[in-house]
Order: structure tokens, then C-alpha cells, then sequence
């Protein structure tokens, strides 16, 4: 079923994921397979399937009850949601359970597809793959923690290496340990002695995935009053998680400044969730904990991508998708890519990696908010960059982003735009935010927007020192004080001697 919004992408054909877990069962509807997936809808229920199993072996079985009723709600929301394809995965508790494949059996019966029971091996290895997709690239030890096991993983790149699941989840944990915290560090730390990869990750970021940690983040944002509520990416320095668990591990959980933020069916397991990260950061003594937004849903999706879109960037293809969606043409955006490029080689500026594949994003979006009242562009471009669904980006490299997208519309000079997203900037991203948006409103005056301008114009060395923005003879008519204007702030921010020329023509030095 194709959408008759324009805000949607026409050539995507919407699909849908049921991740059934030990705590939580989420319904999850994407606008279409690929690289940078986009939810259509997000729902869930905690419906605690693995609670108790410790001792009676079995599901819950009010939660298998409120289960089947919420699986007929899923199939009828996919389908109103337009999925062509339903993939229903089970976890831990389905797995392990006596009355597991009766639970499956009537929940295929309900959902009217076939539910994928994956075993703890092809859970790391979809969670690992999930990690893989967010991070470019990701390099350390990436951990899944759920109601029912921990998955942990060795990745490196696109390379997935040891991999172990442990009997670790929070309700699994909980019961096992009787409620006593004292008795589940003891558990935790006994059962990781297993893990040796965990010795491998000496030095190296944890990558914190699932539900229980990204709520323990998500407290010490509130904590440290950190001025960006996105989750994805999320870095905790090793001394900073370690005072903070401390105190979540004691169990004085509702005087946690945003625990009014956590629900409450989740409040009970973040102590165990703080137990099981301690110890995990005491074997491995890790560089940091970066929060994973992505697991073995999106892992999942990965595996579906034929190895040319698993390759893709994934910035850089949610950028274009966002410039196909919201500029004014997304010609315009590619040719800004390629002329940036270009300006930078010939101003001398180098980059690094991420640095190129920033610019390269920024000058995709760089037209997002032209439809916004002129004196909002800014800041209307700067809040949706700054929270967009971006994977492959740390949040200094949001802030960059989003600030070359308000110094672009507001003025390179503005120094009253967003303080707490340019707290998250480095001073080299501070600077170069501000040389990337004055290139680009010297050259959105010479385009108008639209395409066919920028590969027409060229730099040229003059004597002295000069560097000459020159125009063809044939759009010299586009030669005024208004770009030569912007010129000027360019040479001003580079301190470079800049002149605008019409080839075979007039020149007007801005410096």
C-alpha cells in the first residue's frame, strides 16, 4: 500500500518486526528495509513472559494470556500500517521454557506467520550486527542485556569475533537471586568469570544495548544535566558510570533524580541492570560506556540488506533520505557536496574521515528548513538535525551538523545560537560549523537554490596570494555586491584574500 503523503518515501515498502522478549513484547512498523531504518510505529508491553521461570520452568502464564491478546492488537496494527512482510522473533524466555513451544504454537496460531525462535548464538550474533549498523565503526565489546540473558560480543568493524550468553536478564537475575542484591553481584560476577572475551575489551568502549541500560542512561543524563536527549551514541566516561551505578546498585532507586521519567514496571530492574554493568566494567575495565539505541530488531533488518547497502554510510544515507524529503532540490544538495569538497581542497583545509562524511551530510541537509518562516530556518534546522534519528554520528558530530545548518541561515557571526548543542561541539568543529555555513551562503546566493550553477564555478589562484571565486561569462550576471558581500565574511573567517571574478571579466577583491 503506497502512502499518499509526500512525507514519505514512495519507493519504500513498509515492514514489521515483533520482538518477543523475557520483559517486553514491542511491535516495531518501518517505513522500508534499508540502511538507516525509519519507524512508521513503535509500540510495546511489558508483559514479563519470564518472570519466574527460575523456579517453575514455565512462562508466566497471566502474561501468556495478556500476550495473546496483544498479539491479535500487533497483526491488526501491521496490517493496518501496510507491512507486506511480518518477522516475529522470540528470545530467551520462548527458548528455554517447558511450555515454550505450546506459547509459540498458539502465537503463530494469532499472528498468522511463522515466529523464528533464535537461540542465544544468533541473538549475540543479531545484536552484534545491530551495534555493527549504528557505529562508524564500532570497536569494542557490545553487550545485550534483557529480561532473560546477556548477550556479549566481540566487534571490530564489520568483524563479529567471541561471542557468550549468559543467564544474566534482569528478571532472570532477580529471581535467581531471590531479590538480594548482595546475592545477585555475587551471581553476576560468577557468571561473568565466563566470559573471557570481556579481557579482550580491556581499553575499549562497552556498548550498552537493551532497554534496562538505556533507562540507566537516560537517568544520568538527567543527572548531569546533559543539554542533548538523544539516547543513540550516548558516552559515559568509565569514572563518571562507575560513581553513578554505585548508587543505583544500592537500591535507592526513587530518590534518582528522573526516575519520575522511568515507568514503573521498569523501576525495579535497574538495580540489577547497575549490578550486572558493575561487574561487567570490572572484568573488562573498559574506555567507556557508549549507548547502543540499536539491538537485535535492527541487527535483524542488517542481515536482510544485500552486502552493497550493508556497506552504505548510514549518515549519509538518512541525510539524503531527509534532503529528498525537505529541500528544494536534492540535485542542489549533491552539487553542494562536490563544490564543498572541491572549496575545501583549494582553501588547503584538510579532514579527516569523519570530518568529510560530517561535511558531506551537512551539505545534504543544508536546505531542510527553507520551508519554515526565514527567521525561524535556523533554528527550526538546528532542533530537527540535532534530534533526527541519525546512526554513525557521536553527538560533538550532531552538534556540527546541526550548528553549519544555523550559522548558514542565522549568521556566522551569531553568537547567541543554541549554547548548550555548541557545549557539544569540540573547538575544531566549532570552527569549521562556521567556515562550512559561510561557503554555503556565499554560493545559495549565486544558485538561488537550484542546480546547474555550482559545477560551473571554479577557484583560481591569482597572484599575491589572492584566491578568485570565478564565474563563467555566461552567468555574469549573477556578479553583485550581495554574494560579494558573503565573500568578504569568508575571507574574514579564513583570513584568506579573496576576490569574486566573471571569467574574461570584472573582479571585486573582498579582502
Amino acid at each position: 500500500m503506497l502512502s499518499d503523503s509526500q512525507g514519505r518515501l514512495q519507493d519504500r515498502r513498509p515492514l514489521s518486526i515483533i520482538d518477543i522478549g523475557s520483559n517486553s513484547i514491542r511491535l516495531v512498523v518501518y517505513e522500508g528495509l534499508a540502511r538507516s531504518p525509519t519507524m512508521l510505529f513503535n509500540e510495546k508491553m511489558l508483559a514479563g513472559l519470564g518472570r519466574g521461570i527460575v523456579s517453575t520452568g514455565k512462562l508466566d502464564p497471566e502474561a501468556v494470556t495478556r500476550s495473546m491478546e496483544e498479539f491479535r492488537r500487533f497483526r491488526a496494527l501491521s496490517d493496518q500500517a501496510g507491512a507486506e512482510h511480518m518477522y516475529v522473533l522470540a528470545t530467551a524466555a520462548a527458548r528455554e521454557a517447558v511450555n515454550g513451544p505450546d506459547f509459540i504454537h498458539r502465537a503463530e496460531d494469532v499472528l498468522k506467520t511463522e515466529i523464528r525462535v533464535i537461540s542465544g548464538r544468533q541473538e549475540a550474533h543479531y545484536s552484534a550486527l545491530g551495534v555493527i549498523s549504528g557505529f562508524h565503526p564500532a570497536n569494542g565489546i557490545a553487550g545485550d542485556l534483557g529480561g532473560g540473558s546477556l548477550e556479549l560480543v566481540d566487534v571490530n568493524g564489520e568483524a563479529i569475533g567471541d561471542g557468550i550468553t549468559l543467564p544474566l536478564g534482569g528478571l532472570r537475575l532477580q529471581d535467581m537471586a531471590k531479590n538480594s542484591l548482595t546475592q545477585a553481584a555475587k551471581i553476576a560476577r560468577d557468571e561473568l568469570a565466563r566470559a573471557k572475551l570481556l579481557k579482550g575489551g580491556q581499553g575499549r568502549p562497552f556498548y550498552a544495548v537493551g532497554g534496562t541500560w538505556r533507562n540507566l542512561a537516560r537517568l544520568h543524563m538527567e543527572m548531569t544535566n546533559y543539554p542533548l536527549g538523544v539516547m543513540h551514541h550516548y558516552e559515559i566516561s568509565a569514572d563518571s558510570a562507575t560513581n553513578f551505578l554505585k548508587q543505583v546498585a544500592k537500591a535507592e532507586i526513587e530518590k534518582v533524580k528522573g526516575i519520575e521519567g522511568v515507568s514503573k514496571n521498569r523501576r525495579s530492574l535497574l538495580p540489577y541492570g547497575a549490578i550486572v554493568l558493575q561487574e561487567i566494567m570490572a572484568a573488562m575495565q573498559p574506555s567507556k560506556i557508549i549507548v547502543s539505541a540499536l539491538g537485535v530488531r535492527e541487527g535483524f533488518l542488517y542481515s536482510l540488506l544485500d552486502e552493497a547497502e550493508q556497506k552504505a554510510d548510514p549518515l549519509i544515507s538518512a541525510s539524503e533520505e531527509l534532503a529528498r524529503l525537505r529541500s528544494r532540490s536534492v540535485t542542489h544538495a549533491h552539487e553542494l557536496v562536490d563544490w564543498t569538497a572541491r572549496t575545501f581542497a583549494a582553501f588547503g583545509i584538510d579532514e579527516t574521515e569523519d570530518e568529510a562524511r560530517y561535511r558531506h551530510a551537512a551539505a545534504l541537509l543544508a536546505d531542510i528548513g527553507w520551508r519554515a518562516h526565514p527567521e525561524y530556518r535556523g533554528k527550526q534546522s538546528l532542533n530537527i538535525i540535532a534530534h533526527a534519528s541519525f546512526f554513525g554520528v557521536d553527538h560533538p558530530g550532531r552538534a556540527f551538523l546541526a550548528l553549519a545548518n544555523a550559522y548558514r541561515h542565522d549568521g556566522i557571526f551569531n553568537e547567541a545560537i543554541a549554547p548548550e548543542i555548541k557545549a557539544l561541539a569540540t573547538p575544531r568543529y566549532l570552527e569549521r560549523a562556521r567556515v562550512l555555513a559561510a561557503m554555503m551562503r556565499v554560493v545559495y546566493l549565486l544558485t538561488a537554490s537550484m542546480p546547474g550553477i555550482m559545477p560551473r564555478l571554479k577557484w583560481e589562484q591569482r597572484g599575491n596570494g589572492v584566491l578568485a571565486l570565478v564565474l563563467p561569462a555566461s552567468l555574469a550576471d549573477l556578479y553583485g555586491e550581495r554574494p560579494a558581500g558573503r565573500l568578504a565574511q569568508l575571507a574574514r573567517i579564513t583570513n584568506r584574500r579573496l576576490v569574486l571574478a566573471v571569467e574574461g571579466g570584472p573582479s571585486v577583491s573582498v579582502k
